[in-house]
């Protein structure tokens, strides 16, 4: 999964050696938390217009955690 979310979103900056993805454990409910940071003037590039692609990045990685069978949260740093 954190694969997954580090190969869309280099694939998305100019600096791909600033993307950085962090995994929390999973809480009490079973979610677990990946942290996407991305150079600050990148963020509009990851976030997208009214938030598009930053909700098509959801999109992608929680249709592959549901494929796993597991609960995931994306937060964009």
């Amino acid at each position: 999964m954190k694969e997954l979310l580090e190969t869309i979103a280099k694939g998305l900056v100019e600096n791909p050696d600033k993307v950085c993805v962090t995994v929390d454990e999973p809480d009490e409910r079973g979610v677990t938390v990946y942290h996407l940071h991305v150079d600050e003037d990148e963020m509009g590039r990851i976030i997208g217009r009214q938030g598009r692609i930053a909700k098509a990045i959801r999109t992608v990685v929680k249709a592959r955690a549901t494929r796993d069978g597991v609960k995931v949260k994306i937060d964009i740093d």
